[in-house]
């Protein structure tokens, strides 16, 4: 408020002690504007320092919404997701060996994909649907287990699979990185039953180094 009055009286030509002076526009003009200049700078310092302090806000209420969620979706839980991957493919085997093998089992998670001619889908979620495949951090297979022999020829199943049905599969599941996408290995077969390896490792056919899932 001093600026702009320090301006107005500078324009009408009037100084302090109240004398009209030519030459005191031009000072007034520029005393003014000075001080009106600094009480502009101070104001847009107030608002933008409020927006800092907004955009600090929000940031800090993000943050404890999306980390929280980040940390809890870890290792731990891809664990979790793993055991149920594999509990969905012994319940595909299942399926296909009394609908679709002819009482044998499908070799991979191709044919286990595969639907029936002219159905979908097939036996197993598509997320599972080729061996090799990374979900949440693990990686799935599914192959002939020890002793298994042929029970249906490829040609005989419902889905014309590429490989013939078998008496016996193995399913194993393993962590892309040990300790970061993952902590234990996992694996199961006809029996139904889910093995573990604590350190990680792959479990091969037979489970060995492995134990029953507790």
């Amino acid at each position: 408020m001093l600026g702009l009055a320090s301006l107005l009286a500078g324009i009408a030509g009037v100084d302090p002690a109240g004398r009209q002076d030519w030459s005191e526009p031009f000072r007034g003009l520029i005393r003014g504007s000075a001080l009106l200049g600094g009480g502009l700078s101070l104001l847009m310092g107030l608002v933008t320092g409020r927006r800092v302090a907004m955009a600090l806000g929000v940031s800090a209420v993000l943050a404890s919404v999306l980390i929280p969620g980040r940390l809890c979706c870890g290792p731990q839980s891809n664990d979790s997701t793993a055991i149920g991957s594999l509990r969905a493919i012994n319940s595909s085997e299942s399926t296909y060996s009394s609908s679709c093998g002819a009482n044998g089992y499908a070799q991979s998670l191709q044919d286990l994909a595969k639907p029936p001619a002219h159905e979908v889908p097939g036996f197993i979620p598509p997320d599972l649907a080729t061996n090799g495949v990374i979900k949440a951090g693990y990686i799935f297979t599914l192959g002939p287990d020890t002793g298994a022999v042929r029970v249906t020829l490829a040609a005989a199943t419902c889905n014309a699979a590429a490989a013939d049905a078998i008496s016996a599969y193995f399913a194993e599941a393993h962590p892309v990185v040990v300790g970061k996408t993952g902590q234990r290995s996992f694996a199961t077969d006809a029996r139904g039953t889910i093995y573990v390896n604590d350190t990680g490792a792959v479990i091969q056919p037979g489970m060995a180094g492995a134990s029953v899932l507790q």
